[in-house]
């Protein structure tokens, strides 16, 4: 079997550091200026941590809003624990980076995609786990970006 570069997976991992580390940047000096941060999650992960009640309003994903009010904000290498404030119940989750599917700051138009990647049972992948960036604006919806496939690069 050829070895080969993993470039899905090392840009999943590098963009997952990336969120780490401004995490841990908003954990310590708090949101700086308009920043806030719309996070969707999966939330049938195995880690993530929420309230039955949200698991059952939310049973596939969850987009959480960092913004005006958060609480207790812990950043680890695995993934991070928020208080939320749901219809003034406020609510700790945590949520470990492998289950985040979207990460957008739209004060400055940015944004990631995680792809989902699937593996057939010889180890071969079936689509991509390719990273995508989003062009997000400020009064507007996430859009999706052309997804540029990495088969193009293949050899």
């Amino acid at each position: 079997m050829t070895r080969k570069i993993d470039y899905g997976n090392l840009m999943h991992r590098a963009m997952r550091s990336l969120i780490q580390q401004v995490l841990e940047d908003v954990a310590e000096n708090g949101l700086p200026g308009e920043h806030h941060f719309f996070i969707t999650f999966d939330t049938m992960h195995p880690d993530v941590e929420i309230a039955d009640w949200l698991s059952d309003r939310y049973p596939d994903e969850m987009t959480i809003v960092m913004q005006h009010w958060y609480d207790n904000l812990t950043v680890t290498d695995e993934g991070f624990a928020v208080t939320l404030n749901f219809g003034d119940k406020p609510e700790p989750l945590y949520v470990p980076y492998d289950a985040i599917r979207t990460f957008v700051d739209p004060s400055v138009e940015f944004g990631l995609r995680f792809e989902t990647q699937e593996i057939e049972e010889d180890g071969e992948d079936l689509e991509d786990a390719a990273p995508m960036a989003e062009d997000v604006t400020e009064d507007e919806e996430p859009r999706e970006a052309e997804v540029v496939s990495l088969d193009k690069f293949r050899k």
